[in-house]
């Protein structure tokens, strides 16, 4: 745990208890400071009571408490701000986060941060993985699993590799990146920003404050970014421009499924992406170019720790090969347009889909239903999916995950197809049948365990 001694005799409100702001509140506590937790959720409050003081902070006197420590989930602007972020700001108090407090206790480590729409937890953990498998001692976390607070202190031989979303790079005042990696931006969370200038903004936070050795690495495949691109150019930090579309000068690309280096004197050929056999679609070329860069800008040659990436659960997760059939794990794939990256790196799928529908369904998916060999439906959405497939795409009503996987494991064991995958990547949420989308996940890979100690 980070002990946060910079409040040390003074009270700090931590408001939002869940894992980030539990880690807040005991980092504090351990520095001394005089910590006033809230959580307005009150099973939260009742289950930490004996753990953290609790203090009402929207009736709090906020002019004896110098700063608020607020949960990335809160709101402290739109659509309107938390009661308690009123009353803070309006008595002068600082209203920070995690990574802040972070920064303020480990000021001579290195950081790492990465931020995007989409993509930002593959890159965060690639980049955790090469620097590890190079020796480094590092930290991996943030916005993806271990809370900024909870790391191991690391002092100056030390790197924190940090997901930073929107919310949390707003909350951050003094915290420069050493590495900063933005992948991509498009419409996303503009109910907590405003509007989309308002969501860049808080994406473009991620660059603050860079210094002439620091690198600053973009993506350019989408007209925002490039725009952004062209801004950073005009600042103190090296920019490294990456995309999976086109050839970028002094960047990192992708050309013909080879990633390049043109960050030299000439471009060069670096890896053969095929190799890397867990990261699959041009979406995961692009965090593969962000994770190269990176570790280039650390003194790194990357490849062989990118080919030996195992992949984050849940995200196209190969959890079994058996006589032939790949069985992919893709539960994070709650909506449509995540299901879509996963339909377009396979050719022969036999596809696991459903759950609680999303609005739209999966009518965008329409052009990759050719790459569907048979459909395996599951969940409250099985009716209005099998509406869209009907006359385009055999599909089986299965109801539940067990029978699925079952049906599907043995439909593709019968035709016998190369390269067939058995997919799960539902395009719903799991709140019909699971607890979570990991839970699903969990199921599935459990279920393809069985699968492979059953006699065939």
């Amino acid at each position: 745990m980070i002990v946060v001694d910079s409040f040390r005799g003074r009270p700090v409100g931590v408001l939002g208890l869940a894992k980030s702001g539990r880690a807040a509140a005991q980092a504090l506590a351990a520095g001394g400071a005089e910590v006033l937790a809230w959580d307005d959720n009150a099973k939260v409050r009742e289950a930490l009571a004996s753990e953290v003081p609790l203090c009402d902070l929207t009736a709090a006197d906020w002019r004896e408490i110098p700063a608020l420590v607020l949960s990335p989930g809160i709101p402290h602007s739109f659509p309107e701000p938390h009661p308690a972020v009123v009353g803070a700001r309006k008595a002068g108090a600082e209203i920070i986060g995690d990574l802040e407090l972070l920064a303020r206790a480990q000021p001579d480590a290195r950081y790492i941060g990465i931020t995007g729409t989409n993509g930002k937890s593959t890159t965060t953990a690639l980049i955790g993985h090469i620097l590890a498998t190079a020796g480094r001692r590092v930290e991996v976390g943030g916005n993806l699993g271990t809370p900024a607070l909870s790391f191991a202190p690391l002092g100056r031989d030390g790197t924190y590799v940090i997901e930073a979303s929107s919310f949390q790079l707003e909350l951050v005042t003094s915290l420069a990146f050493d590495i900063a990696v933005l992948l991509n931006i498009t419409p996303d969370h503009l109910d907590r920003h405003g509007d989309m200038a308002g969501y860049v903004a808080a994406k473009r936070h991620i660059f603050a404050r860079q210094n002439g050795e620091a690198a600053a690495i973009i993506g350019v495949d989408d007209a925002i970014c490039r725009d952004l691109c062209e801004e950073l150019r005009r600042g103190p930090a090296r920019v490294v421009p990456i995309s999976v579309l086109q050839p970028v000068a002094g960047g990192v690309y992708v050309d013909q499924g080879w990633l390049v280096d043109a960050t030299g004197a000439a471009p060069t050929r670096v890896l053969d992406l095929a190799l890397a056999e867990r990261l699959p679609g041009t979406h995961n070329w692009q965090n593969a170019c962000a994770a190269y860069a990176a570790a280039r800008a650390c003194g790194i040659d990357a490849t062989t720790a990118i080919c030996s990436f195992p992949g984050l659960a849940h995200r196209q997760e190969l959890v079994g090969t058996i006589n032939g059939i790949r069985y992919i794990n893709d539960s994070k794939a709650t909506n449509a347009d995540a299901t879509e990256k996963a339909l377009l790196c396979y050719p022969a799928i036999y596809w696991i889909a459903g759950g609680l529908p999303k609005a739209g369904g999966i009518t965008p998916l329409a052009p990759y239903f050719g790459r569907l060999r048979h459909a395996f439906l599951i969940g409250r959405a099985t009716e209005e999916f099998a509406e869209t497939l009907d006359g385009s795409v055999p599909f089986t009503r299965c109801g539940d995950l067990a029978t699925a996987v079952t049906a599907a494991s043995e439909k593709a064991r019968r035709d016998g197809v190369p390269g067939a995958v058995v997919l799960l990547s539902p395009a719903c949420a799991s709140y019909d049948q699971f607890k979570n989308f990991e839970e699903r996940g969990d199921t599935f890979r459990h279920l393809v365990a069985a699968l492979g100690e059953a006699p065939h």
